[in-house]
């Protein structure tokens, strides 16, 4: 009874917030977003630049876009095999690219460097706002969370490259997949998604460790008796936001669902997207509508190859745009979704996909 009384409170909450913001913004309860793409963003890159499988986008306080790609990704569908890299008639691009508003490279860096370990396999990117830069991945050799300046300057790293120790781990991290930093907590809150089932907190400055939880609230235990039910646990949470009024929102992927908790991790409420979704699943990346109650949540559905528009207070779903296919505004293995200040939408694309795409918002007005 505790439980439904306060599912109760905040969808109320939620509602009253939706009603008294209708004056201030073009969203309301009735308004469903729209969007167009943008072919022409963004401008063509500089120095002969290729990017590979872009698998992060985040949008920071002056609506700049940044993104991660993955160099290693570029390969036999762009080039012979017969050449070499020094005969390739591209160059691969920096790992991390900044963009103003208008598609126009601002800078680039990452990679090696000193004091940190540089991932495998480049996975996840939020900017907070306070400018720092945070960047995740695996593969042989890293299990890390990354800090950095503007500036590609690094700052500081959570986890330890090359270990990974399991769910309940404190120490190391398990190929985490995307991040969300609470600001007034001074908190990072990681999705640890590939290895590990689980999310994770630490104070954003120090990288020390605070609290941790699995599918539903629960101690994330690495075995599970044979006899429990699959959807007890995580299955490749994928993306982690948290919400202007303090909720967590977790993508759990392959589980084809999204779980609300509390920042204590105590779990609220849960809503499966395209519940039969097979293979990789439905719930890769959300995102927040601009409007100041955050209305709706935008999903990326990489398996479904669209953008799910869902309503913040139940989770239900109210739109949905994007298909299959290699032309603007269709997809190929869609990975993230970011929003900027106007409501614009960002994309990336991963495996053959290997692009990044916006998406204008359409006032109703």
């Amino acid at each position: 009874m505790k439980f439904c009384y306060f599912v109760l409170v905040h969808l109320l909450l939620l509602s009253s917030c939706c009603i008294k913001s209708e004056k201030k913004t073009t969203v309301s309860a009735d308004t469903i977003p729209n969007f167009s793409v943008d072919p022409y963003w963004p401008k063509p890159l500089p120095n002969n630049w290729l990017i590979g499988q872009v698998s992060g986008v985040a949008v920071d306080s002056r609506d700049h876009v940044w993104i991660i790609h993955r160099p290693k990704s570029i390969g036999e569908e762009e080039v012979s095999n017969s050449l070499s890299p020094d005969e390739y008639p591209f160059t691969p691009a920096p790992p991390v690219i900044e963009f103003d508003p208008e598609g126009n490279v601002v800078q680039a860096w990452g990679g090696l460097g000193e004091g940190f370990e540089w991932a495998e396999s480049e996975h996840g990117l939020f900017v907070d706002k306070k400018g720092h830069v945070w960047i995740g991945g695996g593969g042989q050799g890293n299990h890390q969370v990354l800090k950095f300046n503007s500036n590609g300057s690094f700052l500081l790293g959570i986890g330890l490259a090359g270990v990974t120790g399991g769910n309940n781990d404190t120490l190391s991290l398990g190929f985490p997949t995307d991040f969300d930093v609470d600001e007034a907590a001074n908190e990072i809150y990681v999705a640890d998604g590939y290895v590990n089932n689980r999310i994770i907190v630490f104070d954003a400055s120090t990288g020390k460790y605070k609290r941790h939880w699995g599918a539903y609230g629960k101690n994330p235990d690495d075995f599970y008796k044979p006899d429990t039910p699959v959807l007890q646990k995580f299955n490749t949470p994928h993306a982690v936001r948290i919400s202007k009024d303090g909720f967590v929102y977790v993508a759990d992927r392959i589980n084809n669902r999204v779980q609300v908790f509390q920042k204590d991790g105590k779990f609220i409420f849960e809503e499966f997207i395209s519940k039969n979704t097979s293979g990789l699943g439905s719930a890769w990346d959300i995102d927040f509508s601009n409007d100041p109650s955050q209305m709706f949540i935008y999903v990326a559905d990489g398996t479904n190859q669209c953008i799910r528009i869902l309503r913040r207070d139940n989770l239900k779903e109210a739109g949905i745009f994007g298909r299959m296919g290699r032309y603007a505004g269709q997809f190929i293995w869609v990975h993230n979704v970011a929003t900027d200040s106007k409501g614009n939408i960002y994309t990336t694309e991963v495996r053959t996909g290997k692009r990044v795409q916006k998406f204008n918002y359409q006032s109703p007005d």
